[in-house]
């Protein structure tokens, strides 16, 4: 079945990188918009472009039946959901599919079995990979908390089984803090999630965040691109990502690929996803936190070191292509992102408004994925991401030195930028000697 026309139900920068594939490949593609971005340069480079409603994104990018009709009205045979928004909402890929659009990601019972956190951590402990200690589930109230957390041992973390960006999660250190953290977490949960259901774990003080780039197909092939480190986090969000993780040695990357590939053949999953894990330093193993059944930001860094494009073959999954073998998989040398997002780069407040001037960084092996341009005027309504700087070179010393270049070299004027804190980052001694963990910036 080959896909002709290809409807992106998102914004910003990943539509913009899912436009330039799709129609490297000669397809068309088509954009939806909210009127805050009408202006936007996907809007402009679209072979179609539909409006879906005012700024607010439920009004326009979470409003699945003006995504439909634009669907509908411009002949798309298929949807491209990227990340955010409607990219794991099980009902909008039920939804596609009966209306005979072709969703481009998994399988509705994948994304349904890997969407609550405490079913699919209890899956995988099923599937013989290792999970962080904690509830076998969800918890049943405050007092099960209470008794798992002495059971397990403190510090512990509270989370939202339908959680995600750092929302309805609590570290908590003592015992008498528990019961307080339990109600504040859980009330999080159900105004951001509409559910409030909770689950414990363990908490690791000094971990690092590893993650597994897979792909999978309709006939049963599974591969892996390699892992991620994405250890250099604010509030749970990442800021920088890199691959390979070098903390970790030859025998522990081949147990995690391992791992994540057995993982997804036993869900039966096809097109891409992610496997997050915490890694302990000290007794060197790795443990499942979650699975993300979509795209991911850091999507970029897996290209530069496989050579791999990740949307086109999500596009080929979904036609019914056959993936190639891993060991035609080569992955070599070393890539870093940097998320540029439009903050102040001491304190992260948001900074929108309109960009005066704009100097994208260039030269062998430097990739800028944004949307932004001289005279754009940054939306206060959405993510505050306007850019994903990513480098490769042979070694990590090396790509840390590009990506300095590449930083001087970017200019953004009219707003403030997080470039400067990128730029900090390259130059601090802990970042450049691998010593790091995920809770390094709140102690920093």
């Amino acid at each position: 079945m080959e896909l002709k026309r290809i409807l992106i139900a998102n914004r910003g920068e990943i539509a913009l990188r899912a436009l330039r594939t799709i129609q490297e490949m000669g397809k068309e593609a088509i954009v939806v918009h909210s009127t805050a971005d009408k202006d936007a340069l996907y809007v402009k480079y679209a072979d179609a472009s539909i409006c879906i409603g005012p700024p607010r994104s439920s009004d326009s990018y979470l409003n699945i039946p003006a995504i439909m009709s634009a669907a509908q009205i411009s002949g798309a045979d298929a949807v491209f959901p990227g990340y955010g928004f409607l990219s794991e909402n099980q009902n909008f890929a039920e939804i596609c599919e009966k209306e005979g659009l072709k969703f481009i990601g998994p399988s509705t019972s994948a994304m349904a079995l890997m969407s609550d956190k405490s079913k699919a951590k209890a899956f995988m402990k099923r599937a013989g990979v290792p999970v962080v200690p904690g509830s076998d589930g969800a918890l049943k109230d405050v007092n099960e908390a209470k008794k798992l957390a002495e059971e397990i041992g403190y510090p512990v973390i509270l989370k939202a089984a339908a959680g995600g960006g750092g929302r309805g999660m609590r570290v908590v250190n003592k015992p008498e803090d528990l019961e307080k953290n339990f109600w504040s977490a859980e009330s999080e949960a159900l105004a951001a999630f509409g559910d409030g259901t909770m689950y414990i774990e363990k908490y690791f003080t000094s971990p690092r965040h590893i993650e597994v780039q897979i792909l999978g197909d309709e006939h049963g092939n599974v591969v892996h691109i390699g892992e991620r480190d994405c250890s250099l986090q604010r509030r749970h969000q990442k800021l920088i990502e890199e691959s390979p993780a070098v903390i970790l040695d030859e025998k522990t990357r081949e147990e995690l690929h391992e791992v994540a590939v057995k993982a997804t053949k036993a869900i039966g999953y096809s097109s891409a996803g992610t496997f997050e894990f915490l890694y302990d330093r000290k007794d060197k193993k790795f443990y499942f936190i979650e699975m993300n059944t979509r795209l991911q930001v850091e999507h970029c860094v897996s290209e530069m070191v496989s050579g791999l494009d990740l949307i086109e073959w999500m596009i080929k999954i979904a036609e019914g292509k056959e993936l190639l073998p891993q060991n035609k998989i080569k992955i070599s040398g070393h890539a870093i992102e940097c998320r540029i997002t439009a903050e102040d780069p001491k304190s992260f407040v948001p900074s929108p408004g309109k960009i005066t001037k704009y100097v994208a960084p260039a030269g062998r092996n430097v990739r800028m994925e944004s949307h932004i341009y001289q005279g754009y005027n940054v939306p206060p309504f959405y993510d505050s991401m306007i850019g994903k700087l990513v480098v490769y070179d042979n070694n990590r010393d090396r790509a840390i030195s590009k990506m300095k270049v590449a930083l001087d070299e970017l200019i953004v004027g009219g707003i403030k930028t997080t470039r400067d804190f990128h730029l900090q980052m390259m130059n601090n001694v802990d970042f450049l000697n691998n010593n790091y963990d995920t809770n390094y910036l709140a102690k920093h």
